[in-house]
């Protein structure tokens, strides 16, 4: 798989020093093998409802240690998103968070660019952004809008390492969803601990989640997620697995936030 060059941005260096929060004494944790992390996943609907500043505000609010980010825009000039003209949406969260960011483009769009990307509060020493499979199960190529997965290898304060996946899978076809599913499953096959987080675009009983739940468990619990204002489907997710397992000692969806038309889920988890 081709390796593309990804732009990861510090935020200011003042605004780093505290590190692993959600695991109140890390020497203790670090000292029994385990680490706790707070992951958000959260749909931006490419800012037409809410502005970085809002976003930035509620991230800040919720102090994740990682953070999954889909529908992003880098410079782009959309008219249903007037305000958004030229805003590099990870810059200009990891900025506003004091988080790193890291951006992983999935179309040229609108004289700039569409995808995904994360914040994490922890360095991230190693990214790969990876095109999924389009295609049918006879080979033909689908005239769908191309999808990603962006894999960065965070380390954390206890010197251990963990992989974090964010991934926004196809929205109108089951089969593809399915097959981009097995992708992912085959690609980190091999790579423990790991995350997954992002929009699914699929229902808990759909083929995509069976397959992906063949390899990951998840770490959210049922509740709906789209629409914001009246949520009638679940199709967000974190997933993670771990030689140890992974132990959620917190998960919600953080209902009443319409900053998008997805809500937010925010888990916290240890492993």
């Amino acid at each position: 798989m081709k390796r593309i060059l990804i732009l990861a941005t510090a935020a200011i260096a003042g605004l780093m020093p505290a590190m692993a929060q959600e695991c109140p004494g890390t020497d203790i944790c670090a000292a029994q093998g385990k680490d706790t992390l707070k992951v958000m996943t959260y749909n931006l609907r490419f800012g037409e409802l809410a502005s970085m500043s809002d976003f930035a505000d509620f991230i800040s609010s919720e102090d994740p240690d990682i953070v999954a980010l889909q529908e992003c825009d880098w410079a782009t000039y959309r008219e249903r998103a007037p305000k958004q003209n030229g805003v590099r949406f990870v810059n200009e969260l990891a900025w506003r968070t004091g988080m790193f960011g890291l951006y992983g483009k999935s179309i040229d769009y609108r004289q700039g660019y569409y995808g995904i990307g994360l914040l994490s509060k922890y360095p991230i020493i190693r990214s790969e952004r990876i095109r999924l499979p389009d295609f049918n199960d006879d080979g033909s190529r689908r005239k769908t809008e191309p999808r990603v997965m962006l894999l960065a290898e965070i380390e954390l304060p206890s010197g251990r390492t963990v992989t974090f996946v964010c991934t926004h899978l196809e929205v109108s076809s089951s089969e593809v969803r399915t097959i981009q599913a097995e992708f992912i499953n085959r690609k980190m096959e091999d790579i423990s601990p790991a995350m997954l987080a992002g929009d699914f675009n699929a229902t808990p009983d759909s083929p995509a989640i069976a397959e992906i739940s063949r390899e990951w468990t998840n770490l959210t619990n049922d509740d709906f997620t789209i629409s914001s204002t009246n949520p009638v489907k679940k199709i967000d997710y974190i997933f993670g697995k771990s030689s140890g397992g992974m132990k959620v000692l917190s998960t919600r969806t953080c209902s009443g936030i319409t900053l998008s038309d997805h809500l937010p889920i925010v888990s916290v988890i240890e492993f």
